[in-house]
């Protein structure tokens, strides 16, 4: 009789005991999260105020917060540089590293492909096909773009790559509702590598000064955003960002696979399309006005997953917007190879950077499997 009294007593406090052995673990969590958010914002706010200081000419920081915040540095000149050149192209830097980190982690959730990325669809292909259409095929067009800020070779530049790019994501949203996913994903590589062949052809044929502003156009920049072009570029950042934060809840369902996410009532066509739009709506904005940007929609979601160790979306997507902006901002300083009036390709930098990430993620198969096997709250 004792023995069945004292046994209730047992169970409550094995429960009690797990549910406090549990409370460390999820503090922990949090902090992880809290830690590395901060140390993300930390670093975005030091690479972002180096960025307007260094480059072919050394502006120190002091200048650069005067500027900042509304008042005038030692030098007239200084001023000019940092609100002319540097500020707009840091601003570009930090809405295009977000967009493609933001875009990728989408992909990435979507078709369950750790290697998936917007580009995986054709959109980047669309709209490099778009731009060599200009740049290679029309001539007093072209001839404007090799003006470098030229208005209406650099108007040109974005239309073209938008069109391209919203050709693509039509025919995406077309074959999306006819196949499965996988289908879907090789479909998009196929249109990719067609619409490549074009472009090659294009160039086979084009002249020797026009392939040198497309080839310029492939590299990548920052630094061809101009404060007018800005007031396109945000508002269609912001918005493919809000139509990524609606399909939040989505996004973690999707991560249990596709009958699951049905069975807690998920409209797997409607959100698969949402977040393709959202996804094409972010990289097309960033291709059409900084060029074809690698890896960064890649590598960035798994550097985060891996910071964190959680697959949830809530705690994932403003992690990837900072980190991708860091990442984004340091790879064009690199570039910039301050103290020199040398520019690197900004797609050579963010390879450099993002390929030994993938490869460390692919070195890693058991945690990548669980990663989009199971939800990780």
């Amino acid at each position: 009789m004792m023995s069945r009294q004292h046994s209730p007593m047992t169970g409550d406090s094995r429960a009690l005991a797990g549910r406090t052995a549990k409370l460390p673990v999820f503090l922990t969590g949090w902090m992880r999260i809290g830690i590395s958010m901060s140390a993300a914002l930390f670093a975005l706010a030091v690479i972002f105020l180096a960025s307007l200081s260094f480059g072919s000419v050394r502006i120190p920081i002091a200048d650069v917060i005067a500027v900042l915040t509304g008042g005038e540095a030692s030098r007239e000149v200084f001023e000019k540089i940092i609100l002319g050149i540097r500020l707009p192209r840091a601003i570009t830097g930090v809405f295009a590293g977000a967009a493609l980190s933001l875009a990728g982690l989408q992909m990435q959730t979507i078709f369950r492909n750790p290697l998936a990325d917007p580009f995986v669809l054709g959109v980047n292909s669309g709209a490099s096909l778009g731009v060599a259409l200009v740049i290679l095929m029309i001539g007093p067009g072209s001839a404007a773009l090799l003006a470098g800020l030229g208005g209406f070779g650099n108007a040109s530049v974005v239309v073209a790559a938008s069109l391209g790019a919203g050709l693509v994501l039509a025919l995406i949203m077309v074959l999306s509702l006819r196949v499965d996913l996988m289908t879907l994903l090789i479909m998009g590589l196929m249109v990719a590598y067609a619409t490549s062949a074009v472009v090659s052809i294009l160039m086979f044929f084009a002249m020797p000064e026009r392939l040198q502003a497309f080839f310029a156009w492939t590299f990548g920049s920052f630094g061809t955003v101009t404060w007018s072009q800005m007031t396109v570029l945000a508002p269609a950042v912001v918005i493919g960002t809000l139509m990524s934060l609606v399909a939040t809840k989505s996004l973690n369902a999707f991560l249990l696979g596709e009958a699951y996410a049905v069975s807690l009532g998920v409209r797997i066509l409607l959100w698969r399309t949402w977040v393709l739009i959202a996804a094409s709506i972010l990289t097309g904005a960033v291709t059409g006005f900084c060029g074809p940007i690698g890896f960064i929609g890649v590598a960035v979601p798994h550097l985060c997953r891996s910071l964190l160790q959680s697959s949830d979306h809530r705690v994932l997507f403003p992690f990837v917007i900072v980190m991708g902006a860091t990442i984004a901002l340091f790879a064009d300083f690199i570039a910039q190879v301050p103290g020199s009036n040398v520019v690197l390709p900004l797609n050579a930098i963010t390879a450099l950077i993002g390929a030994p990430i993938v490869i460390w993620l692919l070195l890693r198969k058991r945690n990548l499997r669980q990663a989009f096997g199971e939800h990780a709250s």
